[in-house]
């Protein structure tokens, strides 16, 4: 495998040239004094020299090492300690994080090119830090002042790290019928006593201490989602002073063995009448929870992306040194090297006008995640609110469906050597695979979609966006070399238009033509977004030539790439979604 090299020139093409990220930050008075572009700059340089020189060369021998677990105890792969110690002593882990409990405030959109190269360096590392952030996300959010001040300080630091605990073994996505149980206490804690599967980063041996948020029912709660609320369970009990004690009795039963991310402990945790925290209000944990998903599920998203630049930046040094069979090249040596066959270039081009889109979407829609938490404008606050809560689905699953297609083709372009473990390539495949299921299945990010972001509102900022990306293909179509893709955009924002009002009208009378259209259309608002951000991308390199002609050339044609071999593919996607829910219920269940 080639030394993973962290594309900081192209991330800050998108986030500075393209998205104009600074300007915002500059016109934002809570974000003006805490970041300009030379800050970011700074910052996305150094993350790019940790993860390449610090975890990347990690990424081998973690898979083959692996954890292991001994009598409740969970060690992490040989260097883990250290790289992570590195991490956390650069401030990574507070990145985002509220200045007033030690995190350095900083926005989203940098959280998303530094979670990009994380990925891209071990996906099963990134998973431990990252998790510490989101559940800082959800105490710094929902806990009481005094829950805030014992627990962020030290988890932004990384003293302690954090783990989600929502999963049962009787239920999945339907956290409705979870059975764990929070029992009051005499001085105001909960006992906590259950069972949670498939938590990540639930016993390991990077920190001090692990503070779980753990979804539980109080004995009287209501039915269903209603009644689930949310605590802060400690693997040490805390004092006031932030004193570790005794051990509480959260144990690991046992971690899973996978088919990917081998370095990241995947536990089963057992709660028996372990001492936990309110956080919140009383049966409303699910609100508590979600206020981190949009968040965690664009974290997911950039693990799609994070292997597929990792995948692209080796099936590319392969095609460029593996030589086999004449090409297309005039040269007087035996064979050339396969970078000059169609096959090959059409699978580097899709790898290639995937990855640089998704970055670019990626970034968007951190944007709107800012822009909803720190805009004045009350109007422009709820618009980003709304594109956010929209994007969001569409980041996580079409992110993580294309990161699995691209690293596939990697692998592809490797050959048989490829399919081999010393190469790195099938690490990707496995790697990346459970990101399509976790934080949501990306069926469930479909249905999401379709069902509360799009129909439950009518549209409403379905509409906002379809409006702005209308207006931003009509301003550019004068410009030169615009109007032909311009013109694709319009066209395609008008055809998506008519489609969802289509879907809306047939599932006025027959709901099952929401769960029938709702993973193609999902993909459908996918492709759109990514033409939208090439959209974006050629107009501003166009604009730039002068500055860098082979770069922004390259950016340019790769935009003309996707929108005539890549795009294209939406017109399957819209006849699929047209032709209804009957046939996907045509069978009976026995007939199946």
């Amino acid at each position: 495998m080639s030394e993973y090299q962290a594309p900081t020139k192209d991330i800050s093409f998108v986030l500075f040239d393209v998205l104009e990220a600074d300007k915002y930050w500059q016109s934002n008075p809570q974000l003006a004094e805490t970041v300009d572009k030379e800050t970011a700059q700074a910052i996305i340089e150094e993350g790019a020299k940790i993860t390449s020189e610090v975890i990347a060369p990690l990424q081998s021998s973690a898979d083959e090492e692996g954890v292991t677990f001994n009598a409740g105890e969970v060690t992490t792969p040989k260097g883990f300690k250290q790289a992570f110690d590195t991490y956390a002593e650069g401030g990574w882990i507070g990145l985002n994080g509220d200045v007033e409990y030690g995190g350095m405030g900083m926005p989203k959109a940098i959280g998303v090119a530094t979670d990009e190269m994380m990925c891209a360096a071990d996906v099963g590392f990134s998973l431990y830090p990252g998790l510490t952030a989101g559940a800082c996300l959800s105490i710094l959010h929902h806990a009481s002042e005094e829950l805030k001040a014992l627990y962020l300080p030290k988890m932004y630091s990384g003293e302690w790290c954090g783990s989600m605990c929502l999963t049962e073994p009787h239920s999945g996505t339907d956290l409705g019928v979870m059975r764990t149980q929070a029992v009051p206490n005499d001085d105001g804690s909960y006992s906590i006593t259950g069972t949670k599967i498939f938590i990540s980063a639930g016993e390991h041996d990077l920190s001090d201490n692990i503070v779980h948020l753990v979804l539980a029912k109080l004995p009287d709660a209501p039915a269903g989602s209603r009644g689930i609320s949310l605590f802060i369970v400690s693997k040490f009990n805390v004092d006031a002073e932030g004193n570790l004690g005794e051990r509480n009795p959260v144990t690991c039963g046992s971690i899973e063995h996978k088919m990917g991310i081998h370095s990241s402990a995947t536990c089963v945790m057992n709660f028996d009448g372990a001492k936990g925290y309110l956080v919140g209000e009383v049966n409303k944990g699910l609100a508590a929870m979600f206020t981190m998903m949009n968040y965690e599920r664009l974290a997911v998203g950039n693990q799609g992306l994070g292997c597929a630049e990792r995948s692209y930046q080796n099936a590319l040094a392969y095609a460029k040194d593996r030589v086999q069979g004449k090409g297309k090249e005039k040269s007087d040596a035996q064979a050339d090297p396969i970078i000059v066959h169609a096959d090959v270039r059409r699978m580097l081009l899709n790898m290639k006008s995937l990855i640089e889109a998704g970055r670019a979407f990626s970034n968007y829609v951190a944007i709107q995640l800012d822009k909803s938490k720190f805009e004045e404008d009350e109007t422009e606050k709820l618009k980003a609110d709304g594109l956010a809560q929209l994007l969001t689905p569409i980041a996580k699953a079409f992110e993580t469906d294309m990161g699995l297609d691209i690293c596939v083709l990697g692998q592809q372009i490797l050959g048989g050597h490829g399919y081999v473990t010393e190469w790195g390539m099938e690490q990707l495949v496995r790697d990346v695979r459970i990101a399509q299921i976790y934080e949501g299945t990306n069926g469930i990010q479909a249905l999401d979609l379709m069902g509360r972001k799009v129909a439950a509102n009518r549209g409403q900022n379905l509409t906002v966006l379809l409006t702005e990306i209308s207006e931003y293909a009509q301003e550019v179509m004068p410009q030169e070399g615009m109007s032909a893709m311009a013109t694709e955009i319009l066209r395609l924002t008008q055809e998506v238009g008519e489609v969802s009002k289509g879907i809306l009208a047939r599932a006025a009378n027959n709901s099952d033509e929401i769960g029938a259209a709702s993973a193609d259309y999902l993909h459908l608002l996918g492709y759109l977004m990514y033409g939208y951000m090439w959209l974006k991308m050629a107009s501003t390199a166009k604009q730039k030539m002068a500055e860098d002609e082979s770069f922004m050339s390259a950016k340019v044609k790769t935009a003309h790439y996707y929108f005539a071999k890549v795009l294209p593919r939406v017109k399957g996607l819209i006849a699929k979604i047209e032709a209804g829910s009957d046939t996907l219920y045509e069978l009976d269940v026995e007939q199946f």
